[in-house]
């Protein structure tokens, strides 16, 4: 597992879907000041990448959860890695929205789903967990029995795993912040200060400031 988690790490990395800035850092739209910007929608324009990544949430999935009956991806980021997923694996596929559709039928899950079904939610990314569970909670309130959950990547925030235990919910992901580190540190892409930064941020990121 920890040569999965860093294969993909520096996949991420080569393709700049995630880019480390410790000296630069990034303002999130949470207000946060970070060292670290992650956007793995980036990986589906590159079809290597792309697939394997696929691959390996479908070997999983059926690893974890072989009595799965439907798919589900969180709007907008894992649409696409949901719907690639379920097609891998032969599984129908819903997408779960942020927020209700202004109109028509005004859904919040998007696709056939059926109460009792079991579900497993593909996430791109897991930072507090707030959108991820709020997706698991729409699914449940829809009658759907939620399995789990994949993510490519995690920041491993304790508020995450916290917020996780607390709505019962297992998750994994694919890779995370300790493997990212690992693989910046040998292959040059960040320095031993900077190492020591990034360290630092990921323990208080709500107060760190550059």
């Amino acid at each position: 597992m920890k040569n999965l988690q860093e294969n993909i790490a520096r996949q991420l990395l080569q393709i700049k879907a995630i880019k480390l800035q410790p000296a630069n850092p990034f303002s999130w739209a949470s207000g946060w000041t970070s060292p670290i910007y992650c956007d793995n929608r980036k990986t589906l324009s590159y079809p290597e990448v792309r697939d394997f990544i696929k691959i390996q949430f479908a070997r999983r999935v059926l690893e974890i959860w072989p009595e799965v009956d439907v798919i589900a991806g969180v709007a907008t980021g894992a649409i696409a890695q949901g719907a690639l997923v379920a097609d891998l694996i032969g599984k129908p596929f819903v997408y779960v929205r942020s927020s209700p559709k202004g109109h028509g039928l005004e859904n919040l899950i998007e696709g056939d789903l059926k109460p009792g079904q079991k579900v497993v939610v593909i996430e791109d990314l897991i930072s507090t967990g707030g959108s991820s569970l709020k997706a698991v909670e729409a699914l449940r309130n829809n009658g759907a029995e939620v399995l789990g959950m994949l993510a490519i990547f995690s920041y491993g925030f304790k508020v995450a795993e916290d917020n996780f235990a607390e709505a019962s919910v297992k998750y994994e992901t694919l890779s995370d912040y300790q493997a990212l580190l690992r693989v910046a540190v040998e292959t040059g892409y960040v320095s031993s200060d900077e190492l020591s930064t990034l360290s630092q941020w990921r323990e208080d990121p709500a107060n760190w400031k550059k």
